[in-house]
């Protein structure tokens, strides 16, 4: 990316909802109580985040002491450049190259969180890979981009209509009413749900992960 983010500012995203969005599969295989929460902000009272679901359920999350915010805004797939370190959620397209469902470009602080790739739960059969892009080409149906991770390669095609995003500076302000959020959460036994951070889409934009 043609511009450095401030360090210190992402240094504090960090330790909010982006690095748990990018590592929380890897919990979720030992943990089966470990959830995420996709969809919209109904209200936020106090420690009681209640989220309209994108299933059409409400989901009440209670936020624990010292939960952070974390901004997601627009990018471009002009912004991803060799050397980047992205995270791609991907669906397979018949014998060719996997197709990029979205791409977040994390901050050059953030290069090697959660490298590889696993599973993943935005839909059936999709997987998320985080990787440093060795190469990315301009073809006629869009663009494709080569990951490197753990010695291995993966080729991913992006279509021109895909959600590209990177990290932004946020704070509780940012979580309004119809808000789109993303919020990785333990479920208890009882059926609660509790979390330390969200992730939360800026200018209107839906967090696409």
């Amino acid at each position: 990316m043609s511009r450095k983010p401030n360090s210190k500012i992402f240094t504090t995203l960090a330790a909010g909802g982006i690095v748990a969005l990018a590592l929380s599969q890897a919990v979720e295989a030992q943990d089966g109580q470990r959830v995420r929460i996709r969809g919209a902000i109904e209200s936020l009272s106090g420690d009681q985040l209640v989220v309209k679901t994108r299933e059409g359920s409400d989901a009440t999350i209670t936020l624990k002491a010292g939960w952070k915010v974390g901004g997601i805004r627009k990018a471009s797939v002009e912004d991803i450049k060799p050397g980047d370190f992205v995270g791609v959620a991907s669906l397979p397209k018949g014998n060719g190259p996997d197709g990029a469902m979205e791409v977040l470009i994390f901050p050059a602080s953030m290069k090697g969180t959660g490298e590889g790739n696993r599973p993943w739960d935005a839909q059936p059969n999709s997987q998320m890979t985080n990787a440093t892009v060795s190469n990315a080409v301009k073809s006629v149906e869009g663009h494709t981009i080569t990951l490197t991770y753990q010695g291995k390669e993966k080729t991913i095609t992006i279509a021109d209509a895909t959600p590209i995003v990177t990290l932004a500076p946020a704070t509780k302000d940012d979580l309004k009413t119809g808000a789109g959020v993303i919020v990785t959460g333990e479920k208890a036994a009882d059926g609660s749900i509790s979390a330390s951070q969200v992730a939360v889409g800026l200018n209107g934009i839906t967090p696409p992960m």
